[in-house]
């Protein structure tokens, strides 16, 4: 695991190199992935609005403001991601945001499509959902805890949606968009900051 963690790092972005790859694909009219599609193009054209957007209205609250302030250890916060992903457009703004607060937070981003040795260790019920966020120990680089693809209230949504239709389709990412418009990120912020929090406990 060790050796897939420096394999990933060394192939990571900082959240403005990353927001730049995408953006600069874009122009070539192409996503970040193997897969190229006219649909994944127009999604990362989305979510580029999205992420503009958040960058500007994303709050962080007070709690967790200072939380974030009050860490003793150093960490490396690694989230796996692509930018056509709707969640990770979602989040990945919020994520940032937190770990700005913290000269104790080291973030990096990675591409899931490149990193798939990294990805196989953090599957979701099998499958390769991201974003994924994993909270690193900064000097021996042990995965301490890990986070995602979606804060509690998103991810009841789509399951209780599929249960009933059976599908996730364009109406059940509407609702979920509608969903993290409302929630502001705080219930993200809140997750986190509580797996942060457990494993801080553990370090001291």
């Amino acid at each position: 695991m060790q050796e897939i963690i420096k394999n990933s790092l060394a192939n990571s972005f900082t959240y403005a190199d990353y927001r730049k790859q995408v953006t600069d694909l874009l122009k070539e009219g192409k996503s970040t992935g193997n897969e190229q599609s006219e649909a994944l193009t127009k999604y990362s054209e989305l979510n580029e609005v999205r992420m503009n957007r958040l960058e500007k209205t994303i709050q962080i609250t007070n709690e967790v403001t200072q939380s974030l302030q009050n860490l003793q250890s150093h960490y490396i916060w690694l989230v796996i991601s692509e930018g056509w992903c709707g969640d990770a457009a979602q989040l990945v703004p919020i994520i940032h945001k937190m770990a700005e607060l913290s000269e104790k937070i080291d973030f990096r981003i990675v591409l899931r499509d490149e990193n798939e040795a990294l990805m196989n260790q953090f599957l979701t019920n099998g499958g390769k959902a991201i974003p994924k966020l994993l909270i690193l120990d900064a000097e021996t680089l042990t995965v301490l805890s890990d986070w995602g693809p979606r804060p509690e209230g998103a991810k009841n949504l789509i399951l209780d949606y599929k249960a009933q239709y059976g599908v996730v389709d364009e109406t059940a990412k509407t609702e979920l968009q509608k969903w993290y418009l409302h929630d502001k990120g705080v219930s993200t912020q809140n997750e986190i900051m509580a797996l942060v929090e457990k494993v801080e406990k553990q370090l001291v």
